[in-house]
């Protein structure tokens, strides 16, 4: 959620279309007052919230940003989330600070790693979390394993689970070379606590497409087919539609959630015809 649609969102009018939930940066709220946190409060009082971190940077070697979690777990304390989430990355080291969600390695070490870290902040904030799947703009030579396999992996060591960005699996498959549908067929739906859809910028090369996960557009025809194909699969999940450059109007973003709900409920409408049919 966006500064600029506060008051469309808290907004009375009749007939006004409302988001089911609202996800928030909680890096904006590291504050200890001010405008922010009075509409904070008033959106929390109408809407569950949930925390989508951008700067744990549970992937850096030297360790989790120890500043980022203890302001993470005053907010968590003070406002109650339902959900709490980060990346599937690192963003700085002992020395300097990356604005960036830059990917690691998928090794036995880095699993290791990256599930001791996804502890520290579960045992912090006393509730599992979710990691959100990467856009990834390269590959690592020395992958010993899948991201679908050390996403796996991961949820299964450390209990935590999956935020699954389903525009961050075109952006990878296209840029790494992978097959799309396949990545969305080797999800387990079981660890799949949120779902996310969004835009991306496209770039012509002579070595082929380029895809920038820009977060400013609407979603793309291939995303929402890959979405529908895991909802096929797994039942409604909780979806959100992120949009953070070129902000429109908040009837064009409550558009792209009518279409996650039209999505959302033929599925809903298949199960309930499916039961009566058994």
């Amino acid at each position: 959620m966006k500064s600029v649609h506060y008051n469309d969102v808290l907004s009375e009018e009749v007939g006004s279309k409302k988001p089911g939930w609202v996800e928030v940066h909680p890096q904006n709220y590291f504050g200890d007052g001010g405008p922010l946190h009075r509409w904070l409060t008033a959106i929390a009082e109408d809407y569950p919230l949930s925390f989508h971190s951008v700067g744990l940077s549970l992937g850096s070697a030297d360790g989790l940003n120890q500043y980022d979690l203890d302001k993470i777990a005053d907010l968590c304390n003070r406002y109650q989330p339902a959900m709490v989430s980060d990346h599937l990355s690192w963003s700085g080291n002992a020395h300097d600070r990356y604005p960036d969600l830059l990917p690691i390695p998928y090794t036995e070490e880095a699993l290791n790693h990256f599930a001791a870290e996804i502890g520290k902040v579960q045992d912090r904030l006393k509730r599992p979390i979710l990691v959100e799947n990467p856009s990834r703009y390269l590959s690592y030579r020395d992958d010993e394993m899948s991201e679908t396999d050390f996403i796996s992996a991961l949820c299964k060591k450390s209990g935590c689970g999956l935020l699954f960005d389903v525009n961050n699996v075109e952006v990878t498959a296209t840029n790494v070379g992978l097959d799309m549908e396949a990545y969305i067929d080797a999800i387990d739906p079981d660890i799949v606590g949120e779902m996310h859809l969004a835009g991306h910028a496209r770039e012509e090369h002579d070595d082929g497409p380029l895809l920038i996960d820009d977060h400013g557009s609407i979603v793309s025809d291939i995303t929402w087919r890959l979405y529908e194909r895991f909802i096929k699969r797994a039942g409604p999940k909780p979806t959100l539609i992120e949009w953070d450059t070129d902000i429109p109007e908040y009837s064009v973003l409550m558009a792209e959630v009518s279409k996650v709900e039209t999505v959302l409920n033929s599925h809903v409408l298949q199960d309930e015809q499916h039961a009566l049919a058994s």
